[in-house]
């Protein structure tokens, strides 16, 4: 199965008070079908104990084309890409009742020894159980580094909670830009929502962490920055635009 899909009805989870489908409501339901494509290749999260291995997200880029409303249908679809020995990246689109394309995404991701706690090579055995397919949504054939401003002009700071918790043990990846928007400037979060998110992750954000979340515009583009709170550790930087 080169390509795996999902319908989804758009729920209130998944909208802004105008009715309209979030970014995180986006990000969500691509999540949702990835990791159900996962356990259909026998590398989902109920097979860890078994495999001793688990995905990790390291970089989204995403492109909103149409927004749908509370209660429409849309449906989901991903593949996964041929591997580079120790990266992989998936892509996916997201059509409305009528097939159009309404969202079109690409993630990278990495392969997790739990045990050891170390990155693993994804051999030819795990990547093939996805039927990868050679086909990009976007023009770039990876997901570019995202390279961190050098002045910031407010931050925000935040001490991680049990529910930013994932089954990892480290701050789920969706929660980073639940992070970026509490650092936007309130005239800029009451703006209507960007149309392109991406998210380049560093260094996990574990449980009782402190994190410095600093904003700065370049052009068009906001910037969240996440790091340590004595400003050593880059955890992530998140380019709204």
């Amino acid at each position: 199965m080169a390509f795996f899909e999902k319908e989804y009805s758009v729920d209130v989870s998944h909208v802004a008070p105008n009715g309209f489908i979030t970014n995180m409501g986006i990000l969500s339901l691509l999540e949702d079908t990835a990791c159900k494509h996962s356990d259909v290749a026998g590398y989902g999260f109920n097979d860890i104990q078994n495999t001793g291995l688990s995905w990790i997200l390291l970089a989204w880029k995403v492109k909103v084309l149409k927004r749908v409303k509370y209660a429409d249908v849309v449906k989901v679809r991903t593949w996964a890409r041929p591997s580079k020995k120790f990266t992989t990246l998936r892509d996916f689109e997201m059509l409305d009742k009528n097939g159009n394309v309404i969202c079109i995404a690409t993630t990278k991701w990495t392969l997790v020894d739990i045990k050891k706690e170390t990155i693993t090579v994804i051999t030819d055995e795990i990547i093939n159980k996805y039927f990868p397919e050679d086909r990009s949504m976007f023009s770039e054939n990876d997901i570019a580094k995202l390279i961190e401003p050098k002045e910031y002009s407010s931050e925000y700071i935040y001490k991680t909670q049990r529910r930013d918790i994932d089954i990892n043990k480290h701050m789920h990846n969706l929660n980073y830009l639940y992070l970026a928007y509490e650092a936007l400037p309130e005239d800029v979060y009451n703006s209507p929502e960007c149309d392109n998110v991406e998210i380049m992750y560093k260094t996990s954000i574990r449980l009782g962490d402190t994190v410095k979340c600093m904003y700065s515009k370049i052009d068009d583009s906001h910037y969240v920055t996440i790091r340590s709170l004595d400003g050593k550790q880059l955890h992530a930087i998140v380019k709204l635009y």
